[in-house]
């Protein structure tokens, strides 16, 4: 895999490694980047994605039965 190199403050590298529990800048930002990208595709599994939009628009428009 292809590598970065991201120039970070230095007070948020800490706060970040703080956060993350580790002593290096380099995995704490790996895991923070990591995490938000699970996080992303956990909430797409519960919620769906853009291309669920028109199968849920069609069931919002259709009249609700039995009222």
């Amino acid at each position: 895999m292809a590598r970065v190199t991201v120039s970070l403050d230095a007070d948020l590298a800490i706060e970040v490694m703080l956060l993350a529990g580790t002593k290096s800048p380099q995995d704490a930002v790996e895991l923070i980047v990591r995490d938000y990208l699970e996080r992303g595709r956990r909430t797409e599994a519960r919620t769906g994605n853009t291309a669920d939009q028109d199968r849920l628009a069609d069931r919002r428009s259709a009249p609700e039965e039995g009222r």
